[in-house]
């Protein structure tokens, strides 16, 4: 009996050892959680010319706030439908959230574009409120709302599991575009953080999924243009 568990045991720890790479929420939440901490009062600030003309709208919290969702949604799935894709995704999503990390202490930074006021009165404004009051307006970039939106967006364009399923993938898209853009209509980030989150993101997309054409089989290269 005791050997059937320690073989089920096993056997299951085996199957599920890439939860490992999960642990690296143990470092990012600390370090973010510090940071947030420290960084209050004495930061650069961050800004350009741009940021005046995009008009706050509290109806972008929706899509602000499924950015949890859809990325505990990336991770999830493929973590059990599709270990090389979960592999390239917490690759992409732990290196670029670790050099985040890194800007935000070696160059600490902030903004003053959130609304002191508000024009209108209703639930998403006080979603909006709650958010400002937990969420400080520092740590800002590269935004890694925006980074992580194209990284799980880029897994599902380029997993093979929804390759013939055109609504899921629109679908994604559509989610990504509307996260990047609640960044900037709620005054959460500056364009120039979504801007470096966006250039980020292509880099270690380079890095993570573009391979040697020259080695790929003629109908991978076919779905690669395609992609692209």
């Amino acid at each position: 009996m005791k050997t059937k568990t320690r073989d089920a045991v096993n056997a299951f720890i085996e199957r599920n050892k890439h939860a490992l790479l999960l642990l690296y929420f143990m470092i990012y939440l600390p370090w973010f959680g510090h940071l947030e901490r420290t960084v209050t009062t004495h930061f650069h600030v961050i800004h350009v010319a741009l940021d005046d003309y995009i008009p706050f709208c509290e109806y972008f919290i929706i899509p602000y706030f499924l950015w949890f969702g859809y990325v505990a949604w990336g991770l999830g799935y493929f973590y059990f439908k599709n270990k090389d894709e979960y592999f390239r995704l917490c690759t992409m999503l732990f290196t670029g959230m670790t050099i985040f990390l890194i800007v935000s202490t070696i160059y600490p930074n902030g903004h003053y574009l959130r609304p002191t006021t508000f024009v209108r009165d209703n639930v998403f404004v006080h979603m909006v409120k709650w958010l400002y009051a937990t969420d400080t307006a520092t740590n800002l970039f590269p935004s890694i709302h925006v980074y992580n939106s194209i990284a799980v967006n880029l897994a599902v364009w380029h997993s093979g599991n929804f390759r013939d399923k055109k609504v899921i993938r629109i679908g994604s898209a559509v989610l990504m575009v509307s996260i990047i853009l609640s960044t900037m209509f709620l005054k959460q980030h500056s364009v120039f953080d979504v801007v470096t989150g966006i250039i980020m993101a292509v880099f270690m997309y380079m890095l993570v999924y573009v391979q040697n054409p020259a080695r790929m089989p003629a109908g991978e290269r076919k779905y690669e243009r395609k992609f692209l």
